[in-house]
């Protein structure tokens, strides 16, 4: 059995995200798990605990994680002919030039 790998990974320093790709009813949807890296003598280890210095870099690491996920379902949505998908575009485009008045 293989075993399942993340669509995508971020990581800075000792702190990483992984990005889980899920199909359901309603499209595809995105799980984030976070974990801590460290060495031991056997070998790289992972840990879900973060001390106080690590948790500015998982601020981060989320933040980033939240903006590959964001750009994946942007590109779904482009790509997408459904009727809902075009509306959904007009009533941002809507929103954008309303803002930019």
């Amino acid at each position: 059995m293989t075993q399942a790998k993340p669509v995508h990974e971020v990581r800075l320093g000792k702190v990483k995200a992984a990005i889980w790709r899920n199909e359901s009813e309603n499209g595809v949807r995105f799980g984030v798990t976070f974990a801590r890296i460290y060495k031991t003598e056997q070998g790289w280890e992972s840990s879900s605990s973060f001390g106080r210095d690590e948790l500015p870099l998982v601020a981060k690491v989320a933040d980033m994680a939240h903006t590959w996920i964001y750009q994946q379902n942007e590109k779904n949505d482009s790509q997408s002919d459904e009727p809902e998908s075009k509306a959904r575009g007009r009533s941002k485009a809507s929103r954008e030039s309303a803002t930019s008045r």
